[in-house]
């Protein structure tokens, strides 16, 4: 991909009070295969996935999704450089896959996902559905925020293009138009996918104030030791 050329290297400078939200879904899809596989034991085939809430190009604005995988895996270290960013690979265990974004623009950090890998229901039990065709599906809904975007960056994320290979499904069974907005394939699917972006803001907000609380409590163990040092300086002062 090519980047517009009137932009210096330092995508000249930050855009203040401007704020682009792009909601992604990440997670994986996994199939049993009905038994273990003889040469190796593996027992699902899988694959983890990064893809827009909406049914737009990311590439405008990515430049590569880096998935690190269990290290048991040759090569646990794949990056994925263009749509659809997806690993597939067969495997028996459950393990944490590190999921990174990075940016076309150097000026913005990349974001790093955290995705356990989901092959079994709650308690170990095999996926029968998947026997079936079916797959077992875990995904999450979330929000990439760009506070503040560089011009370059500001210009890659409203320049998105939308896709135009015919309608895409999410495996929560909604799809949407080629504009970008959501068509309930059924009420269910749709609020499937409602009721995890809820979940996940309600999370987000609970961690706010977990932090704020943690904040205030440090700045009063803070102020408490500053109290504590003044008066020993005052004691050792009366001393001398």
């Amino acid at each position: 991909m090519s980047l517009p050329t009137d932009f210096g290297p330092d995508s000249g400078g930050r855009i203040k009070g401007v704020c682009i939200v792009k909601p992604i879904v990440y997670g994986n899809i996994a199939r049993y295969f009905g038994k273990k596989r003889e040469e190796d034991g593996h027992t699902h085939q899988w694959t983890v996935y990064v893809k827009p809430y909406y049914n737009e190009d990311m590439s405008g604005y990515v430049k590569k999704v880096h998935f690190k995988l269990h290290e048991s895996y040759a090569n646990q270290n794949r990056i994925v450089v263009k749509p659809p960013y997806e690993i597939t690979e067969t495997g028996w265990g459950e393990f944490e896959i590190v999921i990174k974004i990075h940016f076309h623009d150097p000026n913005e950090r990349p974001v790093t996902m955290y995705h356990i890998l989901k092959l079994f229901h709650s308690g170990g039990t095999q996926d029968l559905g998947a026997e079936q065709g079916k797959g077992l599906v875990a995904e999450s809904y979330d929000e990439i925020v760009f506070q503040d975007p560089t011009q370059l960056m500001q210009h890659l994320l409203v320049n998105t293009r939308q896709l135009t290979l015919g309608r895409w499904e999410h495996h929560s069974k909604c799809k949407f138009s080629r504009r970008g907005v959501l068509m309930g394939l059924s009420e269910g699917g749709r609020i499937a996918v409602e009721e995890k972006k809820q979940q996940t803001l309600r999370n987000i907000m609970e961690a706010r104030q977990k932090v704020r609380s943690e904040i205030a409590a440090n700045k009063s163990k803070l102020q408490l030791a500053k109290e504590t040092i003044q008066q020993f300086k005052e004691e050792i002062a009366k001393c001398q």
